[in-house]
């Protein structure tokens, strides 16, 4: 298997699922994670000989992601690690698909919200 085929089916979907294990467990988004998406998406990038103007789209999706997002963490809507975390995502999946990734992660963060606000409502058990 080559190195932009694994990186492809390999190293993108383990780093996106630490970024989900890390912000549920600590509530953080560590910096260099969003830094390894985007640096490793360059080097994908590079190793498949993706032509320019693909190259440009991918990057214009990230950039629009970002500055969207960004209104979003100044509106207090949002982290700041989960602006940069979707506009690394976005960088990867490029315009085709990006009204599903924002539908979609939208509304299951919206769940993930509402199912942790229901649980820090409940009271600790007496052994905790």
């Amino acid at each position: 298997m080559n190195a932009a085929l694994f990186s492809v089916l390999a190293l993108f979907p383990l780093l996106v699922a630490y970024a989900a294990a890390s912000g549920l467990v600590s509530m953080t988004m560590p910096n260099r994670l969003w830094f390894i998406l985007v640096a490793s998406f360059g080097v994908c990038a590079l190793a498949t000989g993706m032509a320019l103007p693909v190259l440009a789209a991918h990057v214009g999706a990230g950039a629009l992601m970002l500055v969207i997002c960004f209104g979003f963490f100044a509106a207090g809507w949002i982290g700041g690690g989960d602006a940069k975390l979707s506009a690394a995502i976005a960088l990867w999946f490029g315009f085709e698909p990006l009204m599903d990734y924002a539908l979609i992660s939208t509304m299951a963060g919206g769940v993930l919200t509402l199912a942790i606000l229901k649980y820090r409502s409940m009271p600790m058990p007496q052994f905790a």
